[in-house]
């Protein structure tokens, strides 16, 4: 049931202004045809020297922000400025509730509201280093040989860590919104959320992703990571075993991204760092499944480069291919700009974001397609068919995503 935004907002302002239930709150997303200041923000009060107080993570769209608000006027000043940036929606969490509000496009709000199993306690500790989603004495970090015996981080898996971090940060938002959006059905222990990872590998970020997803937000999952080699399926199923993973939790099969057959579908498609045309071969399946949420974050982008060698390029953008590593990192953004269109004509909308390179590629985009209509049925989706016509006829393209989906 909708409501005034006014109203809802209200009832927000309450639980975050209530130091003792607040456990945590998430901003995210945006209002229809509006940008929020930040990409996301984050509230809990924490204990320091001089008393509670209110802090804030804002997060733009390389860094965080953090400051920290007393208890009271303070506090409430901070909350009524945040509450009057245009975000779609906020996850709130009290000791004893969890609150999900979204802005709906006529601007009203659909509020939801859960009881928690069980109460949790609010932690108050005030950390000088950044908040983590996942701590690095996590267990699930010294299983992936990423922190020594006592639980530091390795010095030579800072990069892996901040990676790690980033793509939690993402897909904790994604989740959160298309759970409140009603995109992603509520899961259940008895019918949990299904995810893929396609090309897993080593699958540092499928098990961190199970990990915060079971452990910290409690939502119940079915992980399966593919990967084309038999070593990776055996090495991840010893450390899930290791970390006690329950076999109906977390599975890895072998197989290549194109034909992995998995029944049911699944509901989350992650391709990370899949390799050129791989990651059209996992929005491809994705589409296939109808997912409902899709991480993508692309590797090379030879095939489009390839393509631009061998077309002459339309007048008067010659200068843009003449070079080849203006070339390249053109095709990079016009690989992705297709992907994205070809997702929307299949009925996703698609936000185009950074996400922190890998030590196998300094690609640092990520696309995330969140599936809101039928093919061929979303918003303005004969003005992006024209344009994507336009766009590969001028330069003379044929991009496997859009041969994967015939398009």
């Amino acid at each position: 049931m909708t409501r005034p935004l006014a109203e809802v907002l209200g009832e927000v302002r309450n639980h975050l202004l209530s130091e003792e239930s607040l456990v945590r709150a998430v901003a995210s997303g945006r209002q229809r045809a509006t940008q929020p200041q930040w990409r996301r923000v984050e509230l809990r009060y924490v204990d320091l020297k001089a008393g509670r107080h209110l802090q804030v993570t804002a997060y733009d769209a390389t860094q965080a922000h953090t400051s920290n608000h007393a208890a009271g006027v303070d506090a409430a000043q901070a909350i009524n400025g945040l509450l009057g940036e245009t975000f779609g929606n906020w996850h709130v969490e009290t000791l004893t509730q969890t609150h999900q509000v979204r802005v709906t496009k006529r601007g009203d709000a659909v509020l939801s509201t859960s009881d928690r199993a069980q109460p949790v306690s609010a932690k108050r500790g005030h950390d000088r280093e950044k908040q983590r989603l996942l701590p690095e004495d996590d267990p699930v970090f010294r299983a992936l040989g990423l922190t020594d015996g006592s639980g530091r981080m390795k010095p030579s898996r800072q990069a892996k860590y901040r990676q790690v971090e980033d793509f939690l940060q993402i897909l904790d938002s994604s989740v959160s919104e298309a759970l409140s959006t009603g995109r992603l059905r509520r899961p259940t222990a008895e019918a949990p959320l299904r995810i893929v990872d396609l090309g897993c590998g080593n699958a540092y970020l499928t098990f961190t992703a199970h990990r915060y997803l079971t452990s910290v937000r409690g939502v119940p999952v079915a992980m399966t990571g593919v990967d084309v080699r038999e070593q990776s399926r055996h090495h991840n199923s010893a450390v899930a075993a290791g970390l006690g993973i329950a076999a109906g939790s977390m599975e890895f099969v072998v197989g290549d991204i194109a034909t992995a057959a998995l029944d049911p579908a699944p509901e989350v498609v992650l391709a990370l760092h899949a390799c050129d045309t791989a990651t059209d071969e996992a929005l491809a399946r994705a589409v296939g499944w109808e997912a409902s949420l899709v991480l993508a974050a692309p590797c090379c982008h030879h095939d489009v480069a390839a393509q631009l060698r061998k077309a002459p390029p339309p007048a008067p953008y010659s200068s843009l291919t003449r070079h080849g590593i203006l070339r390249e990192r053109f095709a990079d953004t016009l690989t992705d700009a297709l992907r994205s269109s070809l997702m929307r004509l299949e009925g996703y909308r698609v936000d185009v974001m950074q996400f922190v390179e890998s030590q196998h590629t300094p690609r640092n985009t990520l696309l995330r397609a969140v599936r809101t209509s039928g093919s061929g049925r979303g918003d303005g989706a004969a003005e992006v068919r024209e344009e994507y016509d336009e766009l590969v006829g001028a330069w003379g393209l044929r991009p496997r995503l859009g041969e994967l989906l015939g398009r």
